[in-house]
């Protein structure tokens, strides 16, 4: 859920932990404004936004209440999203609206309608149904139980978030209020509970439920329907076995000690220490069934199982762990389902898994019918603590969750980050020498604006420099800037950098949009396209411009906090590269203005206005060294690297001016060619050795 993380977003979670604190309630003035006719608002039922809700006779019609109150789930940004939920007394949804949010991706990239949109699936469902979200895979959801919702592309984990804080907060009100169940933090497994245990004797504890189904039986449930035919493996086999099923809760570690080998124990554990909340749950199937349909997508909601306990759902997904069994347990089909204990799961009352047998009938749009078989099962309470079941015994904090989350994409960029470092040090020569160099730098970029850039989001942004400016004068805490392990790590190279090459190696090397432009200027030369260069004293002025500009938005961070997201919009970062230009027109439009002008104007943007490369810019200042060789002859009378600058960072005297060095190593390359550069190729004449710095 941590993946699409972004710097953009690191001023609108520290915005929303600073007033986080002190959410509460709605007033009631201000609920009766969001009640939808021809229901109104009645009587508080609690301190923590539940009310009563009226029909247009004064009756009672349901409730209706608020999500982060009664299930304060943290969002992507860090607070929870509130959500307004009205639900009638049989525990269908009338309406479900937006109260208030910080997700990233809908304040400043997608905009709120997609969210809004989302919401308005649940009306006419019930909190009896399975909701899950997603689409169904290949032909995975015909038949299944499952009620799909669909999300919105690019921002699956706030979706998913919106999505478990209005089950969390539905449930909770429909065990209380509609069906007397006093709701209460589940208890959660007692890790200090030591019992030895073998495979037979959680059988014979009925600690393993066993349910077994045969393919006579399975005959008998379709009887007498259009499907009574069409499963000739049963009619052969009378006796066989359809479902030979057995479900174990694992979340115990001396139950789990008894059926998994220690590697898969040891993956329990760090999923336990990333997800506190979740109840793990092992189901074996040694049958025909094979617990999921062909069409199954690991990591998903399972398409022929459910689960229910008190009469409502159980919403189960795969825990997408790959594990060995220890020897006597039952061989099959194995999996391990979780499910979120913050939804109300108690695995020490009772509860139900639900398996589902799917028969079609006809060749070309077949129908599709099912038959339900259901098995009970319970763990002592023993095995669980109950004591301190509000406090979750082993969770990450944040950060650490984030670096968990994100390893292998971490992992990925370290090792592009550390051959980056070694191309543009002890390399750089030998790199800029390659006789392929330019496809060889294109193609490093490439990977920076797919790897770097669209899949890892990670994007610097000034942003993230205005939100630490205010966290260092504004009491604010810089906590939240590790949220974003990915972008902290590529920050940390670009500091390493002012140290050793100025801004070059982050503006000329690791960022996802100034390559996109490189990509446009060597398409523009490709499609022959005059070039447009400013004039050098016209450049000069220009180059200014970006100061201003990243003075404006820090004072805009200061003075009028609640703009800066809109002035931010200066950098098109995301448009291009968070949300792929997924976003309205003019933000696109804007986009794509730098990108075509960069067909003709080499890197327009990042020349002269990006406030992100001014301060880089102040950043290089830093800069310990002079890391591009010259000579003497170098600006005068040889003037070749200055004319073939793009950046115009060369002055005619020859000098680098590393403020506005890209490092894109053309210079180097002219530097090292006997076959360019022209004091070399004069000295070769005179029969003289290459003249030294």
């Amino acid at each position: 859920m941590w993946r699409r993380l972004t710097p953009f977003r690191v001023l609108v979670m520290w915005l929303a932990l600073l007033g986080a604190a002190h959410a509460a309630p709605l007033s009631r003035a201000e609920m009766a404004e969001m009640i939808v006719a021809p229901y109104a608002l009645g009587e508080p039922v609690n301190d923590r936004g539940v009310w009563e809700l009226r029909n247009s006779g004064g009756g009672e019609a349901g409730y209706v209440f608020e999500t982060a109150p009664l299930a304060p789930l943290p969002g992507f940004s860090g607070a929870p999203i509130n959500i307004l939920v009205m639900l009638d007394l049989e525990g269908r949804f009338i309406a479900t609206r937006l109260i208030a949010h910080n997700e990233p991706i809908f304040v400043s990239g997608l905009g709120e309608a997609p969210l809004r949109a989302f919401l308005e699936q649940y009306r006419g469902h019930a909190i009896t149904e399975p909701l899950v979200v997603g689409n169904p895979y290949g032909g995975s959801g015909a038949g299944s139980d499952l009620v799909y919702l669909a999300g919105v592309t690019k921002a699956t984990a706030s979706v998913r978030i919106a999505h478990e804080s209005i089950l969390a907060a539905t449930l909770a009100v429909a065990r209380e209020k509609m069906q007397g169940i006093r709701t209460a933090p589940p208890p959660r497994p007692d890790f200090d509970h030591a019992e030895d245990l073998t495979w037979q004797q959680l059988v014979d504890q009925g600690l393993a439920a066993h349910l077994t189904v045969s393919n006579a039986e399975v005959d008998q449930a379709f009887a007498g329907t259009i499907f009574a035919h069409d499963d000739p493996e049963a009619a052969a086999d009378p006796d066989g076995l359809y479902l030979d099923l057995w479900v174990v809760d694992v979340g115990p570690p001396a139950i789990a000690r008894a059926v998994l080998q220690d590697s898969a124990l040891d993956d329990l554990a760090r999923m336990r220490e990333v997800s506190p909340d979740d109840a793990p749950i092992l189901v074996i199937d040694a049958g025909r069934h094979g617990l999921v349909s062909a069409d199954f997508v690991r990591n998903t909601a399972p398409d022929r199982l459910a689960a229910e306990q008190d009469g409502l759902p159980i919403a189960l997904r795969d825990a997408d762990m790959f594990f060995s069994t220890r020897d006597g347990v039952p061989e099959g089909t194995q999996m391990i389902l979780r499910t979120d204990r913050r939804l109300g799961f108690d695995a020490t009352r009772p509860w139900v898994m639900k398996v589902q047998a799917v028969r079609e009938h006809g060749m070309f749009q077949p129908e599709v019918g099912s038959a339900h078989f259901e098995i009970e099962t319970v763990t002592p309470a023993r095995f669980y603590d109950t004591t301190e079941a509000a406090r979750p015994r082993s969770a990450m904090p944040p950060w650490r969750e984030a670096i968990f989350n994100r390893q292998g994409d971490l992992i990925g960029l370290g090792v592009l980050l550390v051959a980056v470092l070694a191309l543009m040090g002890p390399g750089m020569n030998r790199l800029a020498g390659m006789r392929f160099y330019t496809p060889v730098r294109l193609g490093i970029l490439a990977v920076v604006t797919v790897f770097i850039g669209w899949w890892g989001q990670g994007q610097l942004s000034i942003v993230t420099v205005m939100a630490t400016l205010r966290a260092a004068f504004g009491g604010g805490s810089f906590a939240v800037l590790l949220y974003d392990p990915f972008s902290l790590m590529i920050w940390g190279a670009a500091i390493v950098g002012f140290v050793l090459w100025g801004r070059g190696l982050f503006c000329g090397w690791l960022c996802p949009f100034g390559a996109l432009q490189e990509f446009t200027h060597h398409l523009g030369r490709l499609l022959h396209l005059p070039r447009w260069e400013p004039s050098d004293r016209w450049d000069r002025r220009l180059k200014w411009v970006k100061f201003p500009a990243l003075a404006g938005l820090i004072a805009v961070a200061f003075i009028a906090p609640a703009q800066a997201e809109k002035a931010a919009e200066i950098e098109p970062f995301k448009t291009a590269i968070t949300v792929g230009f997924q976003r309205e027109w003019y933000y696109v439009a804007y986009a794509l203005f730098w990108l075509v002008l960069g067909m003709v104007t080499f890197k327009a943007f990042c020349r002269y206005l990006c406030p992100l490369g001014a301060f880089m810019a102040i950043g290089g200042l830093l800069r310990g060294r002079k890391w591009i060789e010259r000579r003497q002859a170098c600006g005068s009378p040889c003037q070749l690297c200055k004319v073939r600058c793009n950046y115009n960072a060369i002055s005619k005297g020859g000098a680098i001016q590393y403020s506005e060095c890209f490092g894109c190593l053309d210079c180097v390359t002219i530097h090292d060619d006997p076959q360019q550069c022209v004091p070399l190729i004069l000295a070769a004449r005179a029969g003289k050795r290459g003249v030294t710095a």
